[in-house]
């Protein structure tokens, strides 16, 4: 229980760092939160035209995950590690340095995602990489994905897994609440393009 506990602030504490906030600042950009639609992730620092600081924000959103999850499993295992890749996502999410208003999660859950089972990860990452590809809109590619993540975990990693990934799929959801809103009237905007 102790190594479940620590686990889960740890990961918490991981995940809670706002890579694209500090990024974007060292930067010279500004606070991201005051640029398109005031997401911390990837999505949002493309909207700033530089694709290399969204690549750089999206890697290291993923690796909080992964390295979350991997600390936990070398030092108190798979249960652990489960609850650290869960609690970094929390800490992506609503972030203590930022007020709890952070990012949708979805890099720090892919990232999780393939730390605790690689093909589970590669999974949704190719399904994120379909639909976007497809239909050219982040959102619908994360809820995709979200939404298919514990299937391909049950079937590739086992039901621990699978529960994790289920949860981390209802959280994707709720945080991304409005662009589901926007998806049902046809305003989602679309990949590279700026917003606001």
């Amino acid at each position: 229980m102790i190594g479940l506990i620590f686990a889960a602030v740890g990961g918490y504490l991981l995940g809670s760092v706002p890579f694209g906030l500090v990024l974007t600042r060292a930067a010279g950009l500004g606070d991201i939160r005051q640029i398109g639609s005031g997401n911390i992730g990837a999505t949002n620092v493309l909207r700033t035209g530089r694709k290399g600081l969204a690549l750089a924000t999206l890697l290291l959103d993923g690796g909080k995950g992964a390295i979350a999850v991997g600390l936990a499993w070398a030092l108190a295992g798979h249960d652990a590690a489960l609850v650290a890749g869960f609690a970094a996502v929390l800490g992506h999410n609503f972030p203590v340095w930022l007020k709890f208003k952070g990012g949708k999660g979805v890099a720090t859950t892919i990232g999780t995602l393939v730390a605790a089972a690689w093909p589970v990860g590669l999974a949704a990452c190719l399904t994120w990489l379909v639909v976007a590809a497809t239909l050219r809109i982040s959102s619908l590619s994360a809820l995709v994905a979200l939404a298919l993540s514990p299937v391909f975990a049950w079937f590739l990693a086992g039901p621990e897994t699978a529960a994790m990934a289920a949860g981390l799929a209802v959280l994707g959801f709720i945080r991304h609440k409005p662009n589901i809103v926007r998806l049902m009237k046809g305003e989602e905007p679309r990949i590279g393009k700026k917003k606001g």
